[in-house]
């Protein structure tokens, strides 16, 4: 026991609403130990975060009520604290000095009015008497210690004033300030690319090995998990399923919902005729109860390889053809303005010089790092951002020189599907209307009676029930309301689709469904894709060939498993190198890295 941290005992965490409980922990129990990390992994749902914030007792309440269970924190000297029955003025002493918690979006946990010094200040002087001066020293190189650039300028900036990755470095050096013994990290990486979220995953280890502190990570992404966690808890519904060290979870899964999730995730070293979803290990009937389809993760994969001569004469069809949309020298800046007048002092070169073509039936892949210029070519294609050279031709015309009449033309037969499905759909619209509405503005059929019939079948299509019609859009789950995003696309009858980061914010399990959907429909309505990602992995299994971008420029462009086998440039290089795989090997490094015996 001398080396136990947090005992979570018979955890239940209970939610009332409208007449009805729901139980978003359910009875879970399982223990952190010094120098240790547990994953703890689900989709969304399954009360992994529920039970982070349970011992942080954040729950909000009403309607959240922590009805059972106990969660026991071991302190050095051999003191036992049930953290659920001490006063809240007593959890404040715990809370942020012992246990500490880095949330998922930085952005919204960070105050936007007060600078990122002030904030980590805050907390030294909450819990350390340290005066101004002190906290601020400490502050300065807890900046240094997470390898923040030009700590000092940081120390000034709000968070508006710097990257996704910075501010989740100021969100470890703030959960950091305090030396805790216990450090929750609730998906602190998922809205970060590849190379980001090694450098962040590097420097909690590294924190943890010279704190011997224990954590808890949760997260959606077993590749993560694997490089990260000596222990796996997976949740399913509020339940514990299944738990043990990584090695064992990884290479002999137990539980189909495991099974599911290991199986879901595109693999890199290989290209399946379709993803494999949790539905392909177990059902559920009437009562909820799980039912085991038996089968493993090999039996169920072994046939799935499209072989390469099957590729490799796909390809040939293709490039056999003449261009869809040839892009030639496209430059796409943003005017930096300064001084009372707002003058032009500089330019940001979002997308410098990009030429490339795409092919009738073609999935081309767009990745790189945030703010490489992905985004900005998509936005330019269909005119939502101005370019100011170059030519993007479709069907032989120039985008860039069509009139309104024509570019409203243009429009129904190029779509887009952007990163965030809620901000893309009316809160005050039915589901149904936000789909028929491209098909009003456009003229599409004879009357609304035929498109609403028309909106029930795409529904359909994207497995969706068709009485979803009236409802809105905050009634749906995120991996819901992407294929509403996608019905809505495919309203219009389009040939060519712009799919902006639209599976980066899902669960891998709703993500594998939506990426089958995606190519399910690319075979069937005849479409093309430019597939923009972060993602190098997604973008490999989607694409036929794959354009990395970096600083607004092509680094490298060409099949997509030849440039993920022989990178021909350092950068790809990089973002390959930092994909966390989830090899057995690495898992056995890892753990013997550590002193933990497989």
């Amino acid at each position: 026991m001398e080396n136990t941290l947090l005992e979570f005992k018979n955890l239940v965490t209970e939610f009332h609403t409208e007449g009805t409980t729901v139980k978003a922990v359910n009875d879970v129990s399982f223990t952190l130990n010094r120098g240790e990390t547990i994953g703890i992994v689900g989709e969304s749902g399954s009360g992994k975060s529920v039970t982070s914030l349970s011992a942080m007792r954040l729950i909000p309440s009403p309607p959240g009520i922590i009805s059972g269970g106990e969660i026991i924190f071991h302190q050095k000297d051999g003191t036992a604290t049930d953290l659920l029955s001490i006063s809240e003025e007593a959890m404040r002493k715990f809370r942020g000095n012992d246990i500490a918690m880095i949330f998922q979006e930085p952005m919204t946990s960070l105050n936007p009015v007060f600078t990122c010094g002030d904030q980590v200040m805050e907390a030294i002087t909450l819990h350390q008497k340290l005066n101004k001066k002190a906290a601020k020293e400490l502050t300065i190189s807890l900046f240094e210690e997470v390898q923040l650039p030009d700590p000092e300028r940081i120390f000034s900036a709000y968070p508006h004033q710097i990257s996704g990755g910075q501010k989740q470095r100021v969100m470890i050096a703030m959960a950091m300030s305090c030396q805790p013994s216990v450090l929750i990290a609730d998906e602190p990486t998922t809205a970060l690319d590849v190379t980001v979220q090694k450098t962040i995953l590097q420097l909690m280890q590294k924190l943890q090995k010279e704190k011997d502190m224990g954590i808890m990570f949760i997260t959606h992404d077993l590749g993560v998990i694997a490089e990260l966690a000596d222990k796996v808890v997976v949740m399913y519904k509020g339940k514990i399923v299944e738990q043990g060290n990584v090695l064992e979870i990884f290479t002999n899964p137990q539980h189909p919902y495991t099974k599911g999730l290991l199986a879901c995730r595109p693999p890199l070293d290989k290209r399946y005729t379709f993803l494999p979803t949790v539905s392909d290990f177990m059902q559920e009937n009437e009562n909820g109860e799980v039912i085991d389809n038996n089968i493993s993760v090999e039996e169920f994969t072994k046939d799935l390889a499209v072989p390469d001569i099957d590729r490799k004469a796909k390809q040939e069809r293709l490039f056999a053809q003449e261009p869809l949309m040839k892009i030639k020298n496209l430059k796409t800046y943003f005017p930096i303005r300064n001084g009372f007048f707002g003058g032009i002092t500089s330019n940001v070169k979002a997308v410098d010089d990009v030429t490339f073509d795409v092919y009738p039936g073609e999935t081309l892949g767009l990745v790189g790092e945030s703010g490489c210029g992905k985004t900005t070519i998509g936005r330019t294609i269909i005119r939502l951002e101005e370019p100011n050279e170059g030519e993007m031709i479709y069907k032989g015309k120039d985008i860039a020189k069509m009139t309104a009449d024509n570019l409203r033309i243009f429009r129904k037969e190029v779509q887009i599907i952007f990163q965030d499905p809620y901000s893309s759909l009316n809160p005050r619209m039915t589901i149904g209307n936000a789909i028929m509405e491209p098909m009003q503005v456009h003229g599409l059929l004879e009357n609304d009676e035929q498109r609403k019939k028309k909106v029930e079948e795409l529904l359909m299509r994207v497995n969706l029930d068709p009485s979803h019609f009236y409802r809105y859009p905050h009634e749906f789950s995120g991996g819901q309301r992407q294929r509403i995003g996608i019905a809505r696309a495919l309203a219009v009858n389009p040939k060519f689709i712009i799919c902006d980061e639209s599976v980066s914010a899902l669960d891998v399990s709703v993500q594998a469904q939506v990426l089958n959907l995606l190519n399910e429909l690319k075979d069937e309505f005849g479409l093309t894709y430019i597939f923009i990602s972060h993602d190098l992995s997604v973008v490999k299994y989607m694409s036929d060939r794959m354009v990395v971008m970096q600083e607004g420029k092509i680094e490298e462009m060409g099949d997509a498993d030849q440039i993920y086998n022989k990178p021909e440039t350092p950068y790809t290089q990089k973002l390959i190198d930092a994909i966390p795989e989830g090899k057995l090997e690495d898992i056995k490094r890892h753990l013997e890295g550590k002193g933990i015996k497989n």
